[in-house]
């Protein structure tokens, strides 16, 4: 399938539920660093920028909407030791001992309403199949 033919051609941005939107958006632009593109308290979410994803952090239950934990965001960084050492000195707590899967280095921990958050860094070639 050619690139045109394609029906899916990437991710614009994850939701990331909150219960209490001004202490995300603290955690997100001021423990992480995070640029922040979107507050909007007046409709319940904030947007911050990645580089490529944005991180749409919603008051779910403010929309009428279920509050529900997702799946781990992985967020990549140039060296996971570092931004591990940066984000305890802050105050984050990690799940576990950093990981060295064999081609990538990961590090869990949570955002202040229990959203698991990666610390991410590829070292080693992935190879990818297309899809037949």
């Amino acid at each position: 399938m050619s690139d045109e033919q394609r029906l899916i051609k990437g991710v614009d941005f994850v939701a990331i539920p909150t219960r209490d939107l001004a202490s995300a958006v603290s955690f997100y632009g001021q423990t992480l660093g995070l640029p922040r593109s979107v507050y909007m308290p007046e409709r319940n979410y904030a947007e911050f920028e990645t580089g490529n994803l944005t991180l749409s952090i919603v008051d779910a239950e403010a929309m009428g909407l279920e509050h529900r934990c997702q799946q781990t965001v992985a967020l990549h960084v140039e060296d996971v030791q570092a931004a591990r050492r940066a984000l305890e000195e802050k105050g984050v707590q990690f799940k576990a001992e950093t990981i060295d899967t064999g081609v990538c280095h990961m590090a869990i921990f949570s955002d202040p309403d229990g959203n698991d958050l990666m610390l991410h860094r590829r070292y080693a070639r992935r190879e990818v199949e297309t899809a037949r």
